[in-house]
């Protein structure tokens, strides 16, 4: 039996993917592959390329703040609202974190497999990268529209793959994976207050219009291979763009991930129960 772990993207709220991956590796659930969009393909490579090492992962986003990520560059910023720029923020930062994690590697040689979605500016369709430089492929899954400007990546315009499909299971399915664990960033539920920055605001409408997907695709997949959902945070009353959360994601991703393993981990609207072998 093939089994991936499919992880989704969602800003800042990449950090209960991490809670997920380690009380996952804790129950000593181990995926064959793994597939990931936007900050999930950052989560995923990184985790592909060291996978018995979580608590690094753990400390990368611990460590991390808005602007290693969205650094501030106001006249840039208005140069893409007057429509003189494709995008409000510079990758460039972006750039030198993933290469500082990832360092100069092909995606085919990390440790187990690892595929990231994006998507073609041009023509809307969904494209997977299997194989070239690791640090490119994120940057162009993880291309916000708009944020952050596409990638152009072997004679294609690519931007954020959760743009169309934000929880790429179709992808898992069709690599062959009989048994699918979906680590969904959730989203910011239950804000007290809207986001007050752009970045804030566009992510998390980004993340509002793609978790329609999930839902569908459960419902097309549950019966074609083994589908479990790990539960998300929500109510979740931190805003996709903050990033001075992480330790406290982490934490509580990890402790609702161990208790739902615990448990057998009982279905739920989008959840098949794991069973005696979880």
């Amino acid at each position: 039996m093939a089994t991936a772990f499919v992880l989704a993207g969602g800003g800042s709220l990449g950090a209960t993917e991490v809670g997920m991956l380690a009380a996952l590796i804790d129950a000593d659930v181990h995926p064959d592959f793994v597939v990931g969009t936007s900050v999930g393909a950052a989560n995923a490579a990184w985790y592909a390329l060291h996978p018995s090492d979580v608590d690094s992962l753990v400390d990368l986003w611990v460590s991390l703040r808005r602007t290693d990520v969205f650094p501030i560059r106001p006249v840039r910023g208005l140069l893409g609202l007057f429509g003189f720029r494709d995008h409000l923020v510079p990758n460039a930062a972006l750039r030198r974190l993933l290469a500082r994690s990832l360092g100069s590697i092909d995606l085919t040689s990390t440790v187990i497999p690892v595929h990231v979605g994006a998507t073609d500016v041009l023509s809307g369709e969904e494209v997977l990268l299997s194989r070239g430089n690791a640090v490119d492929a994120v940057l162009a899954s993880t291309a916000i529209p708009a944020v952050f400007p596409p990638l152009h990546l072997d004679g294609r315009y690519l931007m954020d793959g959760g743009a169309v499909n934000n929880n790429p299971v179709s992808h898992a399915v069709a690599l062959g994976a009989d048994q699918v664990w979906v680590l969904p960033t959730g989203y910011a539920c239950s804000l007290t207050s809207p986001p007050r920055s752009a970045v804030a605001i566009a992510l998390q409408a980004l993340t509002l219009l793609v978790n329609h997907r999930l839902a569908v695709d459960v419902e097309r997949y549950r019966d074609e291979v083994e589908l479990r959902v790990v539960p998300s945070l929500c109510p979740l009353r931190v805003s996709p763009g903050d990033f001075t959360r992480g330790r406290e994601l982490i934490d509580a991703a990890y402790a609702s991930t161990r208790d739902w393993l615990a448990a057998g981990c009982p279905a739920g609207s989008a959840h098949q129960a794991c069973g005696s072998n979880a």
